[in-house]
């Protein structure tokens, strides 16, 4: 190889790890923005909203901040046909005072999960697509945008973290009140009624399955239900402290930097505001996990301290309760809510929705 061609090599290689690198660093500053964002929404509730976190934390890995009134727009869109749904198909079954709530509450689950008919002034019908489950990388790890709800939004295919997400937004713009619940590598809607107490929403199967259906995963134990990291409800600042989890694990497929210190800045704060989040827990150990193998590589003295920190996070996580679920399990477990409706679903529910 002459050397002119030797040095054009070493040139390209040099562009090409600058360019890298610029990347990042543009990463960097988007995400360093976006946390700031939700660390104010965080201490300050009245801040901001659970829809403009998801949207910021989208739009920091998609780098697209000029979205926002696109994404406005849909939700307004949605949270129009569902009050719409609502006032055209009126209560007649419910009657404690609660009953605007829950009514509002069904709506949403009818719009997301089902096709609505609509007819405009002119006399013209349309209908609405329902959202289904899309088996397609389901856990986002091939990419990671499909836990988006933008992504929702235009396709009409979600998962267990976009589906409820969307919910919770259409529910905190109608001013009904739901909550984010957790299960093994799920989320799921919690809401209440006066009539019967508590009861789930299940949208990526459709469903309003009953508190067994969830256990009958095998992978909640007992300690993991007293010390509160599944089944319980999660408030407004605890939502948002799951969307700083997404930034972190946003800025982890973008990037695939554990060692410059952001991963576990934001699972540190996620933490603070969420102390149960058993996923920022084992994100930040395996992060650890990370630094502490370069820094035996290179012979760091803080490696000790660093696989303290590290084990201590993993002994924690046993102790609450947390056991990884296979992907298999999970999807077989998801199923079952459909394969065995009549046993897992709340037919108090169903009397009240569906007048049977």
């Amino acid at each position: 190889m002459g050397k002119l061609r030797l040095l054009e090599l070493q040139l390209l290689i040099m562009i090409s790890a600058n360019t890298v690198t610029l990347a990042q660093d543009s990463a960097r500053i988007r995400y360093e923005r976006v946390y700031d964002t939700l660390y104010t929404y965080l201490q300050s509730p009245s801040a901001g909203t659970f829809k403009n976190a998801v949207f910021y934390t989208e739009a920091a890995y998609l780098d697209n901040f000029q979205a926002k009134e696109q994404f406005d727009n849909q939700i307004d869109l949605l949270t129009v046909l569902a009050r719409g749904w609502a006032k055209f198909n009126p209560e007649t079954r419910y009657h404690y005072s609660d009953s605007s709530n829950i009514h509002y509450n069904f709506a949403i689950y009818k719009l997301l999960k089902d096709t609505i008919k609509i007819t405009t002034s002119t006399g013209k019908e349309f209908h609405t697509s329902p959202y289904s489950y899309d088996f397609n990388d389901f856990f986002g790890e091939g990419e990671w945008r499909n836990m988006f709800v933008s992504k929702l939004l235009v396709t009409h295919k979600g998962n267990c973290h976009s589906l409820p997400y969307l919910y919770k937004i259409l529910a905190d713009e109608l001013g009904a009140t739901c909550w984010l619940a957790l299960a093994p590598n799920h989320t799921y809607i919690a809401n209440r009624c006066k009539k019967f107490g508590w009861y789930n929403t299940e949208l990526t199967s459709g469903g309003f399955p009953i508190d067994a259906w969830i256990m009958a995963s095998g992978y909640v134990t007992v300690e993991a239900i007293q010390n509160g990291i599944y089944m319980d409800t999660l408030s407004n600042q605890e939502s948002i402290a799951l969307c700083m989890l997404d930034l972190a694990k946003g800025y982890e497929h973008k990037t695939r930097d554990y060692y410059d210190g952001f991963i576990i800045k934001c699972c540190d704060l996620s933490l603070q505001f969420f102390p149960k989040n058993v996923q920022a827990m084992l994100l930040k150990a395996e992060t650890l996990k990370r630094i502490y193998e370069r820094q035996v590589k290179v012979k760091n003295p803080g490696r000790k301290a660093t696989y303290q920190e590290m084990e201590d996070l993993y002994v924690k996580l046993f102790n609450l309760g947390y056991r990884e679920m296979p992907e298999k399990m999970y999807m077989d477990w998801l199923q079952s809510v459909v394969k065995e409706r009549n046993k897992y679903e709340n037919k108090l529910v169903h009397e009240v929705t569906q007048g049977k």
